[in-house]
Formats: structure tokens, C-alpha cells, sequence
């Protein structure tokens, strides 16, 4: 009796333990849950860090760079935008008296219609020439950014060039649409009365030379900002404006991603025409020869 008893306990005892160590084996979670909380966090940690190394390296390249250029080089560092500001409030203050509207017609404004060498003639006044229909102060202060930006960042010849190319890619682009004439290659073109708008100003410069910096200084957020502002502009108000800002960006994107393969100094400019006249110079006497 005393056995069976025994027993019994040992039952009960060894039944209790079975099923505490049962319940304690039902509380422990699954293998699987804990890979597949990996397997969804490791991903999202080196988004983390993707995004972080992004926004490091951009603000570096857009903000901390030009202001130790900018301490390096003094007030000189920001010639350029002082003096677009400057050119624009002057340009502005005489564009709304009598005379001084036709003085800015006859020498900066630029329209389709013109003939091409009295465009090209008028182009570089062009980028001073505001729009009177648009905020001064706002335009002023995006123009003095780009301006002086460009200038700590790329250098004042490289800048002026920058801003003169995406500037005279818009305006040859109205000229390419019209020529198409309307509804052609999926609404590109234009009808001929567009060619008697104004053309875009300072805005496709300003425009170009932030999209320039943003892709030679690997700054994704800044090309998004200035990219999306301009197609939205474009999808809600499409005028030929928006086209040419559309166009100042694909060429800043081209030139910006030629930085470094070409040179565009003036320096390196004249050295590579000579080499091309010499060139012509000896297939001349070559073939005289022969």
C-alpha cells in the first residue's frame, strides 16, 4: 500500500513537473518569430543608414563646403549673386518708367520671333531682366542662392557659363517647338503666336545652376526639390515658361554629369582650338603636298 502510494506521489509529482515543463514549453515563442522580425529590421536599418549617409554627405557638399569657401575667400565669394541682385533691381526700377521699358526691350528682352543673332545679341542681358509680374523679393533671393552658391562652389567662370548654357537652351528650345508647330510629337509643338511671349529671364539660370550643384555635389534632395517644383509647374500651369525651365534642367543634368571629363575654362578652351586649327593647318599642307 504504502508502494502504491508511492507511486502515486510519484505520479503526481512527476505528472506536475511534465506539465509545468509543458506549460513553460507552450509560453516560449517561435523559432520563426524572431527571423522573421530580422529579416524585415535589417533592411530597414541600412535605409537608415542610406538616408543618413545621403543627408550627411549633401549637406556637406551644399552647405558646410561653400561656407568654408566662403570664409576662405571673404564678401569676394559672393560677387556674382550681389551683382545679379544688383543688375535685377536696376533692370527693374527702369523697366517701370516709359523710357527705360523701351531701353529694356531693345536690349534684353528675348522672344522666339527674333531673328537668332539679335537673340544670341540680347541672351546675356536677358538673365538680369525680370519679370514684372512675378514677387521682386522672392525672385531676388533665389537668385542671389543660386548665384552665390554656384560661385563658393564651382568657381565664377564655370558659373557664368553654367547659367548662360541652361539659359540659352530654353530659349533655342521655344524656337525648336514652334518650328514643329502645334500638336506635333505628342503636343511638343507650339503655334507661332507663342514666339511673341517674353522669354523666361533669371528664373532658367537659377533654375539650371541648382540643378548643376545638385548633381556634381551628389545631392539628391536638392535636385528633387528643384526638379518636382519645376514638373509641378509644368502640369498645372504648362506655358512655355515651364517648358524652358524643364529644358534648363535636362542641359544642367548633361553638363553636370560631363563635370570633370571636360574642361570649360577659357584657358582650356583656347588651347583646345588651337590644337584644332593646327590640326586643319597640317591636313591642309598634307594634302597640297600630296
Amino acid at each position: 500500500m504504502f508502494r502504491v502510494a508511492d507511486d502515486r506521489r510519484d505520479g503526481v509529482r512527476g505528472g506536475g513537473a511534465d506539465g509545468a515543463a509543458g506549460n513553460g514549453a507552450g509560453t516560449v515563442p517561435p523559432a520563426g518569430g524572431g527571423k522573421g522580425r530580422r529579416q524585415w529590421a535589417e533592411p530597414l536599418a541600412g535605409l537608415v543608414r542610406f538616408i543618413t549617409r545621403t543627408l550627411r554627405g549633401e549637406f556637406h557638399g551644399i552647405v558646410v563646403d561653400p561656407v568654408r569657401q566662403l570664409v576662405n575667400r571673404g564678401v569676394r565669394g559672393l560677387f556674382l549673386g550681389v551683382l545679379a541682385c544688383v543688375a535685377v533691381t536696376v533692370f527693374h526700377a527702369i523697366h517701370v518708367t516709359q523710357a527705360g521699358a523701351v531701353v529694356v526691350r531693345l536690349t534684353g528682352e528675348v522672344k522666339a520671333d527674333l531673328p537668332l543673332w539679335l537673340a544670341l545679341l540680347r541672351t546675356p542681358i536677358s538673365l538680369f531682366v525680370p519679370a514684372l509680374d512675378l514677387p521682386v523679393w522672392a525672385g531676388l533671393t533665389q537668385l542671389f542662392l543660386g548665384f552665390a552658391l554656384a560661385e563658393l562652389t564651382l568657381g565664377r567662370t564655370r558659373t557664368l557659363v553654367i547659367a548662360y548654357a541652361t539659359t540659352l537652351a530654353g530659349t533655342l528650345s521655344a524656337r525648336v517647338m514652334i518650328a514643329l508647330g502645334p500638336g506635333a510629337w505628342g503636343g511638343l509643338g507650339l503655334p507661332p503666336e507663342v514666339g511673341q511671349i517674353l522669354d523666361t529671364g533669371p528664373s532658367a539660370a537659377v533654375v539650371g545652376l541648382f540643378t548643376y550643384i545638385s548633381v556634381v555635389r551628389r545631392a539628391p534632395i536638392v535636385f528633387a526639390l528643384t526638379g518636382g517644383s519645376m514638373l509641378f509647374e509644368a502640369v498645372v500651369r504648362p506655358n512655355l515658361a515651364g517648358r524652358e525651365h524643364l529644358i534648363a534642367i535636362g542641359m544642367a543634368v548633361v553638363l553636370g554629369l560631363l563635370h570633370g571629363r571636360v574642361d570649360l575654362r577659357p584657358a582650356a578652351l583656347r588651347r583646345r582650338w588651337q590644337r584644332l586649327r593646327n590640326r586643319r593647318a597640317m591636313a591642309a599642307v598634307a594634302t597640297t603636298t600630296a
